[in-house]
């Protein structure tokens, strides 16, 4: 199975390196790393380059034009630019455990899309983590975390819990399997099928309308949310509009209300090309 891991990125050159450097261990070696970059300056440009040496990994680079938040236009060409049957995504603030695309690989299965978990990181852990720290393991590593001021809690579980308790927590919880945009995946054909991410929508609950729209065309989401995990570092969120919320809010409205299982402002939506680094 050929697999495309689609990171969202934008003028967050550190926090890329960090997530980069994850994907640099994982368990398994088998993919490429597609970077859907929404308008991100020369100095992720360069850092990009610099890791697609250092790491070894196979780094793709989508960037379009700096105009105002536009991630579900810029994941689209990057599902059209993935080389893989299978897409895992999540963003660029997400730095996955060293099993993370094997988990995903694990449990694909067709007609079933996956929504993987995360454990949030306050500023100071998010700093503090160097590339050692996550070659080795450190980074998603609960008592590793708390020892640099992490405060204890029942969501640590997602890091701690080995493989029998994750899957019987993920047997267990009470959440709904969604798709989530820190940790989802799913085919490309299935992507494809309900013509990709709305690009008319911005931040708030974007991720959550294509896995609707996935159900609405008869696959079924599968919660490893305990068993594939990230650990997602801190930043502003200067992206949040209330008008925004209120359109997304809206269109997905539309979605639920009409079943729909297509959007006609997808990847088929008219757009520019983009260049490819």
């Amino acid at each position: 199975m050929n697999v495309s891991v689609i990171l969202s990125t934008y003028n967050s050159p550190d926090w890329l390196e960090k997530v980069l450097w994850g994907y640099s261990c994982q368990s398994r070696g088998d993919f490429e790393v597609v970077i859907a970059d929404d308008g991100s300056g020369d100095e992720t440009r360069r850092r990009i380059e610099a890791l697609r040496q250092q790491t070894g990994l196979r780094l793709q680079h989508v960037w379009h034009e700096d105009r105002g938040f536009r991630k579900c236009t810029i994941l689209n060409r990057g599902i059209e630019a993935a080389g893989g049957e299978y897409l895992i995504f999540s963003d660029g603030d997400c730095i996955p455990r060293f099993d993370f695309v094997a988990q995903h690989i694990r449990f694909a299965k067709p007609g079933r899309f996956l929504s993987g978990g995360y454990f949030k990181l306050p500023m100071n852990a998010s700093q503090a983590i160097s590339r050692e720290d996550i070659v080795n393991r450190r980074a998603t590593d609960p008592a590793w975390l708390v020892a640099r001021g992490v405060p204890k809690s029942l969501k640590l579980w997602k890091l701690a819990a080995g493989p029998r308790r994750a899957a019987l927590l993920d047997a267990l919880t009470t959440t709904r399997a969604t798709w989530n945009g820190h940790n989802a995946s799913g085919w490309k054909v299935d992507l494809v099928r309900v013509n990709g991410f709305d690009e008319r929508m911005e931040w708030g609950g974007e991720d959550r309308e294509l896995g609707e729209r996935l159900v609405n065309a008869g696959l079924r989401g599968k919660g490893i949310r305990y068993r594939a995990v990230c650990v997602h570092l801190d930043h502003a969120r200067g992206y949040v509009r209330e008008e925004a919320l209120r359109k997304n809010r809206e269109i997905r409205d539309a979605t639920r209300r009409t079943h729909a299982a297509w959007t006609q402002f997808g990847l088929k939506h008219a757009h520019e090309t983009l260049p490819q680094a």
